[in-house]
C-alpha cells in the first residue's frame, strides 16, 4: 500500500540545492525513512536523474555497520562522487554515525553533494539539530498521517474510517495489520519499546514509575488546563507522591522533545498576550494515546479537539488556546467576570482564525454556548466552528462560519470557504 505525503515530499522539492543539510524530523515510526528512501528517492528517478547520482545510505541495516564509522562513511560518499553533476546524498538514522555532526559539516564542503538525513529522536532532536549545525540545517517536520492522508490510503465509509482513525491513530504501519487487536498489540509494544525506551537512554532515567504515569495522566486529560504544579498536586492527592512540579516540567519537556505530547499556550485574546498559568496539551498521536489508555475513554468530543489541533499544526498554523474575559450582569445587578475558553486561536503571518471545536449542535442552547466566547470578540478575524458530520459549510447572522469535520479534514483551503 503505498501512502501519499505530498505535503512532505514537495517541500523536500523545494529544498533541493538550498546550500543546507536537510533533516527530516517527527515521532519515531511517522514515515521519515520512507519519505527519503521510497517517496522522495521515486520522484527523483522520474525526474531523469541517475541512480548512480543518488548516494543512499540506511545505516541502521547491520549490512552497513562498517559505514557507521565517520572517516569509513565519508571516504565512500567521496568515492561515489566521481563527476561534477549534482549527487543526492541520503542517510537515513545518521544517529547511528559517531561525530556524525562533522560528517554533514564536512560533506556541506562538497559543492555538488546535496545532503538529506533522518535520525531517532533519542539521539536527534530538534533542539540538538539547532545546537549543533548553528544555522546550516533545513528542517522538515513530518506528522503522523493525517485524516485526509489516511482516507487516501483505506478508503471506503468516511464514518467508519473515522472512527478507525480516532481509535488507531495515524502512524502508517498501522494499517498494515488486519485486525484490531494486532493494532492495540503494535501501538502499546512501540511506545514500551522504542517511545519510552528513547527517553530512558537518553536523559538516564533509572525510576521510572512516575515519568509513566505523567504520561498516563496527560493521556486521560488531553484538551484539559493544565501545568506542572496542577500535575503535582494530582500526584499528591491520587498517587500519594512527592514529585515536584520541578521534576514535572521536566518530565513534561522530554515527552515534548520525544514527540508525544505537544504544548498549546494561552493566550489572552482582548489583553492580546500570552499568560503564563495554564496551558493544554495534545497528543502526537491518538493511537499512541488511545494504548496508554488500553483504548478506554474514547471521548469524540476530546478526541476530535486533538484532531483538529494535530491537522491545524500540519498545515503550518501556529495553534494557541484562547481566554477572554467579560462582564456580565446577575440577577441582583451586580457585575461578574467570567472566563470564556475559545478552543484555538490560529496564527499565520497576517492571517488568525477563531477556531471552536464541537462534536454536535443539537439545539439552539447548546449553539449559543459554543457561539459565546466567538461572539465576544470584538475584531475583523474569521470565526468558525468545526461540527462533528457531514454538514454544508453555511454563516448564521452574526457571519460566523460552520464547517463539517469532514470538509475541514478532507479539504485544505476549507478555512477560506
Amino acid at each position: 500500500m503505498e501512502i501519499k505525503r505530498d505535503v512532505y515530499l514537495h517541500k523536500l522539492i523545494n529544498a533541493r540545492q538550498n546550500g543546507f543539510i536537510k533533516v527530516i524530523t517527527g515521532p519515531r515510526r511517522c514515515g521519515k525513512s520512507y519519505l527519503l528512501t521510497t517517496l522522495f528517492h521515486n520522484h527523483l528517478l522520474s525526474e531523469g536523474v541517475d541512480e548512480n547520482h543518488i548516494i543512499e545510505v540506511e545505516l541502521e541495516d547491520r549490512t552497513n555497520i562498517e559505514l557507521r564509522n565517520p572517516d569509513v562513511l565519508l571516504a565512500y560518499v567521496k568515492s561515489r562522487i566521481v563527476d561534477r553533476q549534482l549527487y543526492y546524498v541520503i542517510l537515513d538514522e545518521v544517529q547511528k554515525v559517531d561525530e556524525f555532526v562533522d560528517v554533514l559539516n564536512s560533506l556541506l564542503h562538497i559543492k555538488n553533494a546535496d545532503v538529506y538525513v533522518t535520525g531517532s529522536n533519542s539521539h536527534f532532536l530538534s533542539t540538538d539539530i539547532a545546537t549543533e549545525f548553528r544555522g546550516r540545517d533545513h528542517q522538515i517536520r513530518i506528522y503522523p498521517l493525517t485524516f485526509s492522508e489516511y482516507y487516501s490510503a483505506v478508503g471506503g465509509d468516511k464514518s467508519d474510517a473515522w472512527k478507525d482513525y480516532f481509535t488507531f491513530g495515524g502512524l502508517p504501519l498501522v494499517l498494515s495489520f488486519a485486525t484490531d487487536a494486532e493494532r492495540a498489540d503494535y501501538l502499546r509494544k512501540l511506545f514500551q519499546t522504542v517511545y519510552m525506551a528513547d527517553i530512558l537512554e537518553r536523559y538516564k532515567i533509572k525510576n521510572d514509575k512516575e515519568l509513566r504515569e505523567l504520561v498516563n495522566i496527560m493521556a486521560s486529560s488531553i484538551g484539559s488546563p493544565s501545568n506542572p504544579t496542577k500535575i503535582a498536586n494530582t500526584f499528591r492527592s491520587v498517587e500519594n507522591s512527592n514529585i515536584t512540579s520541578q521534576t514535572i516540567d521536566k518530565y513534561l519537556s522530554y515527552l515534548q522533545d520525544a514527540f508525544i505530547i505537544r504544548k498549546a499556550e494561552r493566550y489572552d485574546v482582548k489583553g492580546r498576550k500570552y499568560i503564563g498559568t495554564l496551558s493544554k496539551y495534545y497528543f502526537e498521536d491518538l493511537g499512541i494515546r488511545n494504548a496508554l489508555l488500553n483504548f478506554r475513554q474514547q471521548e469524540e468530543n476530546h478526541i476530535m479537539e486533538n484532531v483538529i489541533y494535530n491537522e491545524l499544526c500540519m498545515r503550518g498554523y501556529q495553534v494557541d488556546v484562547g481566554q477572554l474575559e467579560i462582564r456580565k450582569r446577575t440577577d441582583d445587578g451586580k457585575q461578574e467576570r467570567i472566563r470564556l475558553e475559545v478552543d484555538f486561536v490560529v496564527n499565520h503571518a497576517s492571517q488568525r482564525y477563531y477556531i471552536q471545536s464541537a462534536l454536535a449542535i443539537l439545539n439552539k442552547e447548546k449553539e449559543e454556548q459554543e457561539l459565546q466566547s466567538l461572539v465576544n470578540i470584538n475584531d475583523s478575524f474569521k470565526k468558525i466552528v468545526v461540527v462533528n458530520g457531514n454538514i454544508k459549510p453555511w454563516r448564521n447572522e452574526k457571519g460566523i462560519l460552520f464547517i463539517g469535520l469532514m470538509d475541514f479534514l478532507l479539504d485544505k483551503t476549507s478555512l477560506e470557504y
